[in-house]
């Protein structure tokens, strides 16, 4: 019978300690590329009102500057990634104050260079362009040029705004931070909300006339063909100075009695109160045959509900339920 003799041991140590190098780099190679870090290393390239950026990595040390922008960044539960914020409209909404307590408020409004530099920021994100002139933190060149990156809500800051516009912010503000199923989820929540309103509203055969009122007295200054229109449109109504090609403008009190409302939208914020504001309308002679005035229909919505933010849902919400009381509660 032929004898078969054993490797010698070297030789069978060796082949077990290749087996064992092998198993360790194809376990390296498999946790390298599970691992969720690994897309940071991906730069992202965007375009936000002209500016085309490059993000090599998700910024560290963001600073948010007014309300709906800061919301949305709490939203997408990005808070430790915060040095600072500013500029509140009203209060920040209540289920993000924890989060909102622990980063640091630079401003009541806009912060001065100084106070904004000295929170090293590598980040600025604004809700509106005039975060970004000469008067508040300097152009969006001049902070490129401090290695500062920055993003504007485009759709605070374009015509005839939608809630799509505001959807794409929030990916957008996602792909920078690496979170973007995080703004997928948020942007189908609202959706779904918003879907739900809708359902509610059910079939309207006419379409209330809606005529919203920020301030003045001698002249109105009202919503035209901005955000605040669209999310009338969605609750099956019309703003009654949609055909005006401008954001906000003064009207005469003539025009809106000619258009009679029947439902007045009033804007609460800044130094004039709500019971002012309506004792004015109701104390206007001129408007005593206006339907919403003789009805005395008022729905009522602070101002950061008339952002282009995450309050979507509550802003289309309270204006349904002001619209539609019957069906919509």
């Amino acid at each position: 019978m032929k004898k078969y003799s054993k490797p010698a041991l070297p030789l069978v140590m060796l082949a077990l300690a290749m087996m064992l190098l092998l198993s360790a780099c194809a376990a390296g190679n498999t946790a390298q590329t599970s691992d969720p870090s690994a897309t940071n290393k991906t730069s992202v390239e965007l375009e936000n009102m002209g500016v085309k950026m490059a993000f090599p990595e998700a910024p560290k040390r963001a600073v948010t500057l007014n309300q709906h922008a800061t919301e949305v960044m709490l939203a997408l539960g990005l808070e430790s990634s915060m040095v600072g914020t500013a500029y509140l409209d009203d209060q920040i909404l209540p289920k993000y104050k924890a989060q909102y307590d622990k980063i640091s408020v630079l401003a009541g409004q806009y912060p001065s260079k100084e106070v904004f530099m000295a929170a090293a920021p590598d980040f600025a994100y604004a809700g509106w362009q005039s975060a970004f002139n000469d008067k508040n933190l300097g152009s969006r060149e001049e902070l490129a040029k401090q290695g500062g990156l920055t993003y504007v809500q485009e759709s605070s800051n374009k015509p005839g705004p939608t809630l799509e516009n505001v959807y794409q912010d929030i990916l957008s503000i996602g792909r920078i931070f690496r979170v973007e199923e995080r703004a997928e989820k948020l942007v189908n929540d609202i959706r779904e909300q918003v879907k739900s309103i809708q359902t509610q509203i059910g079939v309207v055969e006419q379409a209330p006339k809606v005529f919203v009122y920020d301030s003045g007295e001698d002249k109105p200054f009202t919503a035209a063909d901005n955000y605040l229109t669209s999310l009338i449109e969605i609750v099956k109504a019309k703003n009654i100075f949609d055909d005006i090609d401008k954001s906000f403008t003064e009207v005469s009190w003539e025009e809106v009695v000619n258009r009679n409302p029947d439902v007045i939208v009033i804007l609460d914020y800044g130094d004039t109160s709500l019971a002012d504001k309506e004792k004015l309308l109701l104390s206007k002679p001129a408007l005593a045959g206006v339907e919403a005035i003789k009805n005395k229909r008022f729905i009522v919505l602070p101002l950061s509900a008339a952002a282009e933010g995450v309050r979507a849902p509550i802003a289309l919400k309270t204006l349904a339920s002001g619209l539609y009381p019957n069906k919509v509660k």
